[in-house]
C-alpha cells in the first residue's frame, strides 16, 4: 500500500510542476519520501531533456520591468516558454521567469542568446532552464527579450485569461510631456498590435509590396487609368491608418487618433515594444 497521501501528491506537483503521473512514480520509488522524490523527478527530468527538445513550447508567460537610469528609465521583456497552460502559472515556473527578468535587467543584455550565458548565482540562465525543464518535466524556453529605453517608459501587462499570467506586454516610450496619456495609448498597443510607430518606419520593401499590391487591384477593377495612381495612394495611405499606431483610430475615442492625442499633450511617443506568448 502507497505511504503517501493525495494531499502529498498535490503538494508535490504543486512544489515541482511536474505532472500527476511523474509525481505518483516518483513517490512510489521513494517510498513515500518527498525530498528523495523531488531528487528523482529532476534527475529523469535532466535524462528527458533532449527528447523534449522537438516539442512545441507555445504557452508561458511575459516577465516584465521597468528601472530608472540616469538618462530616464529602461523597461524589459522577457518571453518564458512551456509547453502548457498548467505549467505557466506554476509559481516555481513564475518564480523562474522572474529569476530570468532580473538577469536580464541587470546584465542590459537584449537577446535570447546572449541571456543564456548571464550567471544567476553560480549557475547559467541556460543551466537554470535545464534545471527546470528536469524538475518540470516539459520543454521551457527563453523564447526572446526586449529593452526599450526614454525619459519615461509606460507598462502594461493583459492577461487574455484571468487563470493565468501575462500573455502580452506593451512598452510605450515618452517625453515627460506625453507620460499622462502613456498607459492608455500602451493599452491601445495591446489591443491593436500596429506594426509601425509612423509611416516613415514602414520598411520600403514592405511599402513598395502593398503599393503594388493596391495598383494591381486596381487595375483589376477597371479603374480609369489618369485615376489610378490617386487610388493607389489612397489605398496605401488606408494600410498606413491600419499599421501606424499614430495613425490608428484611438481605441478609447475613435473619432482621433492616438496621434492627435499624443500631440495635445505637447509631447510625444518616442518608441513601443509588444510581445504576445507565442505570437
Amino acid at each position: 500500500m502507497a505511504n503517501y497521501t493525495t494531499a502529498d501528491i498535490k503538494a508535490l506537483r504543486e512544489q515541482t510542476g511536474a505532472g500527476m503521473l511523474d509525481v505518483k512514480k516518483a513517490l512510489d520509488e521513494a517510498n513515500g519520501d518527498t525530498e528523495k522524490a523531488i531528487e528523482i523527478i529532476r534527475v529523469k527530468g535532466l535524462k528527458g531533456i533532449a527528447k523534449r527538445e522537438g516539442r512545441s513550447a507555445s504557452a508561458g508567460l511575459i516577465a516584465a520591468k521597468v528601472v530608472d537610469t540616469a538618462e530616464g528609465q529602461v523597461g524589459v521583456l522577457v518571453e518564458v516558454n512551456a509547453e502548457t497552460d498548467f505549467v505557466a502559472k506554476n509559481e516555481k515556473f513564475i518564480d523562474f521567469a522572474n529569476k530570468v527578468l532580473d538577469a536580464a535587467v541587470e546584465s542590459g543584455v537584449d537577446s535570447a542568446e546572449a541571456l543564456a550565458e548571464v550567471k544567476v548565482g553560480s549557475e547559467t540562465v541556460q543551466e537554470l532552464t535545464d534545471g527546470m525543464q528536469a524538475v518540470i518535466g516539459e520543454k521551457i524556453v527563453v523564447r526572446r527579450v526586449g529593452r526599450l529605453a526614454a525619459p519615461k517608459v509606460d507598462l502594461y501587462l493583459h492577461r487574455t485569461n484571468p487563470d493565468l499570467p501575462a500573455q502580452v506586454a506593451v512598452l510605450l516610450g515618452t517625453d515627460a510631456k506625453a507620460a499622462e496619456v502613456a498607459h492608455d495609448v500602451a493599452m491601445h498597443v495591446a489591443a491593436y498590435s500596429p506594426l509601425y510607430l509612423t509611416r516613415e518606419d514602414a520598411p520600403a520593401d514592405v511599402v513598395a509590396k502593398e503599393r503594388a499590391i493596391a495598383e494591381e487591384t486596381t487595375r483589376a477593377e477597371g479603374k480609369p487609368e489618369a485615376a489610378i495612381a490617386k487610388i493607389v495612394e489612397g489605398r496605401l495611405g488606408g494600410y498606413f491608418k491600419e499599421n501606424c499606431l499614430v495613425e490608428q483610430a484611438f481605441a478609447r475615442d475613435p473619432k482621433t487618433t492616438v496621434g492627435k492625442v499624443v500631440e495635445a499633450t505637447g509631447g510625444e511617443i518616442t518608441g513601443y515594444l509588444r510581445f504576445r506568448v507565442g505570437a
